[in-house]
């Protein structure tokens, strides 16, 4: 420590708040307390008696002295901060609200727009600018015939950014006016899956007409539209810290997508449900779960659709949408085929279905390809990562930078 017998006090403006010390040190606010204790550093309390203040002088000289060791974080975050969403043992909540009461009783237009502003907007309706469709369509036909779903709405999305002169305006009310108009851009851009149906408007309506050739009944919409709702936002999951890191660099709402849909695109995350879809189908096909599930074990493969690291037991969203999906006489095959999966794994491990294996019933059963789950998954949290961003973009720029722990060749070396 300094000696102050020698060093004189600095005033209280020169001298380092808490979390300033966390930052130069590259560890947490907790753990600067912990140099307090142990008399490595000597706290004063600041100005009105609000918090500690240290002097520069002292931190540096530990600093100098080698007695910290940075601790993995994005920049001075050891932890993001966010009020989108809460997980519990058994629930997940936006805003304090739990997600499947939300699903029971609003569109998913309804709750992203709430998420989004707080405030609860009784059938509102995202409509697509007409210029920025026009890109995006002309985009997405310009793709290979064999391009899947989420291949073009990564595409619309950044068609549609290039159609925005706008689109670098990151005040909310700016925001809010892309979400509102970049979603249904998403939905709208996909070219229709056979002779387009006569809707209601709904964004759940539309996207089932481009993924399914069969009408929709109002049971069978009403599960498209509580996966939506559902798979808005589910903390920090890759593809929203994906989102959130784009944010935190100031980056437009449409690279945020972007972003968020380029982490999406891998069989750990929203392509998950492909696998299950396909698991169903061969179920369907062979007549037995415990042939397929048998197969999948012996293959050393993870049997798709099960187990959730957030929930030690079932996942809500699992439950509340096979609820839905018993109202829907032509998914009664597949879901009977899920539930036979489930059970014929919880011989070997106690494992429960999770939203993948819901969606893959939906999908299965509506006669999707096995794409479509991932589709709804991107689609849906969409909303989610917007909320994020405006989270972020509160927040001073450029926070969620880490830092790299170099573990190669110490310098200085040869020449190559």
């Amino acid at each position: 420590m300094v000696d102050q017998g020698t060093a004189p006090e600095l005033p209280d403006r020169e001298r380092l708040t808490t979390r300033e010390v966390a930052e130069r040190l590259g560890v947490k606010p907790e753990t600067v307390y912990a140099y307090v204790s142990r008399g490595r550093l000597t706290a004063r309390r600041g100005p009105g008696g609000r918090g500690s203040t240290f002097d520069p002088r002292e931190v540096e000289a530990l600093v100098r002295r080698g007695g910290t060791r940075r601790e993995p974080s994005f920049g001075s975050e050891s932890a993001i901060r966010t009020g989108v969403t809460l997980i519990t043992a058994d629930r997940h909540h936006y805003r304090g609200v739990d997600a499947t009461a939300l699903a029971e009783r609003y569109g998913y237009e309804e709750v992203a727009d709430w998420l989004w502003t707080g405030e609860l907007h009784h059938g509102i309706r995202f409509t697509s600018p007409a210029e920025t469709l026009a890109a995006a369509r002309s985009a997405v036909a310009a793709l290979p015939a064999h391009s899947g779903t989420v291949d073009r709405l990564r595409v619309a999305a950044i068609a549609a950014a290039a159609a925005d002169p706008l689109r670098f305006d990151l005040s909310p009310e700016a925001v809010l006016g892309t979400a509102r108009g970049l979603i249904p851009t998403l939905v709208d851009a996909l070219p229709p899956a056979g002779q387009p149906h006569r809707g209601d408007g709904r964004l759940a309506w539309r996207l089932w007409s481009r993924l399914s050739t069969q009408t929709a009944d109002e049971a069978s919409l009403a599960v498209l539209e509580a996966a939506l709702v559902l798979l808005i936002d589910h903390d920090l999951a890759t593809s929203t810290l994906a989102a959130r890191v784009a944010a935190s660099a100031q980056a437009h709402p449409y690279a945020v997508v972007s972003a968020g849909l380029g982490a999406l695109d891998g069989p750990l995350h929203g392509a998950a449900s492909g696998l299950a879809h396909r698991m169903l189908t061969e179920v369907l096909q062979r007549g037995s779960a415990a042939a397929v599930v048998a197969d999948h074990l012996r293959g050393g493969r993870r049997v798709p659709g099960l187990g959730h690291r957030l929930y030690p037991g079932p996942d809500p969203r699992a439950q509340a949408l096979f609820t839905r999906l018993e109202s829907v006489p032509a998914a009664a095959q597949a879901l009977a085929a899920a539930r036979e999966v489930e059970a014929t794994t919880a011989r070997h491990t106690p494992l429960h279905a999770n939203v993948d294996l819901a969606l893959a019933v939906l999908s299965v059963s509506a006669g999707m390809p096995p794409e479509a789950g991932e589709t709804v998954f991107a689609v849906a949290r969409t909303a989610g990562w917007i909320a994020h961003a405006l989270e972020e973009y509160a927040e001073r720029p450029m926070r969620l930078r880490p830092s790299g722990e170099y573990c190669g060749p110490r310098p200085p070396q040869p020449l190559p």
